[in-house]
Formats: structure tokens, sequence, C-alpha cells
């Protein structure tokens, strides 16, 4: 995993509940990078895993509520960081759609070893759209949060359903109605 996913998030974690939380819950993880990350570096998942179970134990909010109000934020950081990518596109349903064809291509010019979910485009209309997630890391809510931020970004708003189709979350179905 990207080390910007791991600096954002302990990033976020500070602000909202401050540092002595950030480093609470890196000594209670058993951290083979020591807590200690880089934008650019590549850090096991199972790393992020704890910190975010450490995190959910203290704040008792849920690790998909968690998951959810990271990538709200991350969405800041990427339009930040990427404008001219996010700015290419005038519709999140456009932009949404192209996750796989557009937007992961270009984070893999940028970061090569990144290990990405997989999104594929079921059906799409003017106002619609269904995609299936898939991914080993099951966080599909982290995606659910990128997905509002882009309604938000776009000024507009959206009704989106999560259904499970692999019990673990490794397999799910968003259904997207643009309000």
């Amino acid at each position: 995993m990207k080390g910007i996913v791991f600096t954002e998030f302990l990033e976020l974690v500070e602000q909202k509940f401050g540092l002595e939380v950030v480093d609470e819950i890196i000594e209670k993880s058993d951290l083979e990078s020591n807590g200690a990350y880089t934008s650019i570096g590549t850090y096991k998942f199972s790393e992020m895993l704890q910190l975010l179970s450490h995190l959910s134990t203290k704040t008792s909010i849920s690790i998909d509520e968690l998951l959810l109000v990271y990538a709200e934020h991350f969405f800041g950081v990427l339009v930040k960081s990427y404008p001219v990518l996010i700015k290419s596109y005038s519709d999140p349903i456009d932009m949404l759609a192209s996750i796989e064809s557009h937007i992961h291509i270009e984070v893999l010019k940028i970061y090569p070893d990144a290990e990405l979910p997989t999104f594929e485009v079921i059906s799409k209309s003017k106002n619609s759209l269904i995609l299936i997630y898939k991914s080993s890391r099951a966080m599909h809510y982290f995606g659910l949060g990128l997905m509002n931020k882009t309604f938000d970004y776009f000024n507009s708003s959206a009704e989106i359903v999560i259904e499970k189709l692999k019990e673990d979350g490794t397999e799910v179905k968003f259904i997207i109605t643009k309000n």
C-alpha cells in the first residue's frame, strides 16, 4: 500500500483526535515500519488494518465509518495533488465510470507498484451507474467516501447503494443514482 495513504491517514487522525492518539495507535500496533511512513514508500496493508483497528477501539467508531471519513479527506488530497486529472471531467458519473479506464491508469504512471482495486462498469446512463468493486482489502467504504466527495465536488448529489456480492466485502456492487 502506498505511503501517501498512511501519511494522510495519520495526518487526519492528528487533526481529528490529536497527536497523542496518533502515538497511541502506532505504539499499540506491531508495525514493521515502526510507524515511520513516507508518501512515496510502500507498506503492508496489515499495518493500515492495525492502525484502523486501534483507532476504532480508541474512538468507538466503526472501521467502515473511519474509512468513509478518511476517504472524504483523501479526496481533497487528490484534488490538490492532481487537479488536471480531476478537472478533465465535468460530470461525476463520467468520472466514476472512468476509474478503471483512465484514473487508475494515471495513478499507475505515478505509482507503478500500486495495488489498486478494480471497478467494472456494469451499466451507465446519464444519471446512473452500476459498478462492481473487487479488492482483497475489502475497503469499499473508502470507495464510497471517494464517490460521495466526487458528487460534492461537482455540486451534485446521489443515492449510492452498496450490495455485498461477497460477505467479506471483497466484491461489492455500487448502485449509483444521481439526484
